[in-house]
């Protein structure tokens, strides 16, 4: 069973191991400004009794496409115990947040590694073609070092998926 539940209502308990679930998944490269980005919006968490086994949030974030800004619910932060892989955990987490991509934004969108991208891409998400890029201080800046990285989950917008797409700014991995 999945907890889908906003970070406001979430306690500390639930986010703390969370974050510690995160820091022993992505084997100590995960850190504050990661867990930043995992704050904030809805969160799905997968126990066995007492044990985090799963863990992932969708945010919101700002993409702009086609002259666009559009509502995209960002995922950020998820990880299945190393013993608790390959049992459905992730599955279920991602169907929790993808229920709320779908009900509440005109797209989703996410970075992943080499390693999870073909999860992602047998649930249906897409890597993004076209150029990417990164709403900074200093003004709109190309992040091609991020490009194939970047997938996207269709939602209620059309999409061109060759077309240059730009993220709000954050500190840490803007993408």
């Amino acid at each position: 069973m999945i907890d889908l539940v906003h970070t406001s209502a979430a306690g500390p308990t639930a986010l703390g191991a969370a974050y510690r679930l995160l820091e022993e998944v992505f084997e100590g490269d995960f850190g504050a400004e990661d867990w930043e980005h995992s704050l904030g919006g809805m969160h799905a968490f997968a126990w066995e009794g007492d044990a985090l086994v799963a863990h992932g949030s969708v945010v919101q974030r700002r993409l702009v496409h086609n002259e666009r800004a559009l509502r995209c619910g960002y995922v950020e932060g998820v990880g299945v115990r190393a013993d608790r892989r390959r049992r459905g955990y992730g599955a279920a987490v991602m169907a929790a947040l993808e229920s709320v991509i779908r009900s509440a934004y005109d797209l989703g969108a996410l970075g992943t590694t080499d390693l999870g991208e073909p999860f992602y891409r047998a649930r249906g998400w897409h890597q993004w073609a076209g150029p990417l890029a990164a709403i900074t201080p200093y003004g709109p800046r190309d992040t091609p070092e991020e490009e194939g990285a970047v997938y996207v989950f269709p939602g209620v917008m059309p999409l061109d998926p060759g077309a240059p797409l730009m993220c709000d700014w954050r500190d840490g991995d803007v993408w």
